[in-house]
């Protein structure tokens, strides 16, 4: 549970308090129980993964997109972790003095921000990505295996509209 109030006791509100409005009360429910879908899942992983090793989701997905695509400009890292520049700058500074990131000037232009991971953050990933990944099979498993496939293209057409939106 997100908040204090269960998924069904919030539907029943909603219904009620809204019911006098003319909507299209099952686009509200899809998009608000994948928001609250989402951060059920944040949740869980900050609890049974990542408090473990003392980050933050932020700092996790500021780590994963840096690992994946290293060297990579600070502002998509920024963008792809869906966070502002301001917060990338403070998260970096935390990741720089536990020594897992480092930030450099560009070569080519000197403007540009680069971030890399150092060893001891490509080791940090190698290591807490298997058991990031183990949840994320756990959460998966109460999908019937015949639906994720399904889940994850409707998911990815809901990305896909919000990206070019």
């Amino acid at each position: 549970m997100t908040g204090s109030h269960t998924l069904v006791e919030t539907e029943a509100r909603v219904s009620h308090r809204l019911s006098h409005m003319t909507l299209d009360f099952e686009a509200m429910a899809v998009t608000h129980n994948l928001f609250r879908a989402a951060s059920a899942v944040r949740n869980h992983l900050e609890r049974n993964v990542l408090s473990e090793s003392g980050l933050s989701w932020t700092a996790f997905v500021v780590l994963w997109v840096t690992w994946i695509w290293e060297p990579v400009e600070t502002r998509v890292v920024a963008l792809e972790s869906g966070i502002s520049k301001a917060t990338l700058t403070g998260v970096l500074s935390t990741l720089e003095k536990l020594d897992f990131a480092v930030r450099t000037r560009s070569p080519e232009d000197g403007r540009r921000v680069l971030v890399t991971l150092t060893d001891a953050g490509r080791a940090l990933m190698e290591e807490l990505f298997p058991a990031f990944n183990l949840q994320e099979v756990d959460l998966v498993s109460h999908v019937p295996v015949e639906n994720r496939t399904e889940l994850a293209t409707m998911l990815r057409q809901l990305i896909s509209y919000t990206e070019q939106a």
